[in-house]
């Protein structure tokens, strides 16, 4: 992607970049970026901005050195705006949050702990209780799917919300980790999810 190939005119030569993680897919900020800042950003693969106020380059992390690692650039429909998928290395906001908007910074955990799993599965560290379910085969681990939803079922049955969030945590996590054993991932499961809504 080129700089020309996109209409900064409406913003007098500026084009808003949402930033946003490129494992959560939470969003984390926006900012400005004219030519050189663009520019600057793709050749260095961190994000940098055109700071509106200060009326310079501004590269996030310059200072407090919680830089973004930009993964994908890719423009809207109009090519006015950009999506810029980064890995962060700190929190992003000054306040020391992880995203500028206030929402709950466990939001997009799940695809983290995806992550995380996955990182497990490739490098399989001794003493990990992701290695040992691994380590066992996709019987050991699709058994304890079952044994969980069994568990997560009681709770849900029993009124008992905390216990249930609990078990259906448990769930989750070993669900995630058969879904790595079987080579898929959480888009998969959106995928099929979308494909039967439509």
């Amino acid at each position: 992607m080129k700089f020309e190939d996109l209409d900064a005119a409406k913003c007098g030569g500026l084009v808003p970049a949402v930033i946003q993680d490129a494992d959560t897919l939470k969003v984390l900020m926006l900012g400005y970026m004219n030519r050189e800042a663009f520019e600057k950003s793709m050749a260095e693969g961190k994000v940098t901005f055109y700071s509106r106020t200060r009326q310079r380059l501004w590269t996030k992390g310059e200072t407090s050195g919680n830089w973004l690692e930009i993964v994908s650039v890719s423009a809207d429909c109009d090519n006015d705006t950009l999506l810029v998928r980064v890995h962060p290395h700190g929190p992003v906001c000054h306040r020391g949050t992880t995203s500028c908007f206030d929402t709950s910074d466990n939001e997009g955990f799940i695809r983290l702990l995806q992550g995380v799993i996955q990182g497990r599965h490739a490098e399989m560290p001794e003493g990990s209780y992701t290695t040992r379910l691994f380590t066992k085969g996709v019987n050991k681990i699709a058994q304890k799917v079952g044994e969980e939803a069994v568990e997560t079922v009681i709770e849900a049955v029993a009124g008992n919300r905390d216990r249930f969030i609990y078990e259906a945590s448990d769930l989750i996590y070993h669900l995630l980790v058969l879904l790595e054993q079987m080579g898929c991932t959480i888009a998969d499961l959106e995928n099929e999810l979308s494909s039967r809504h439509k």
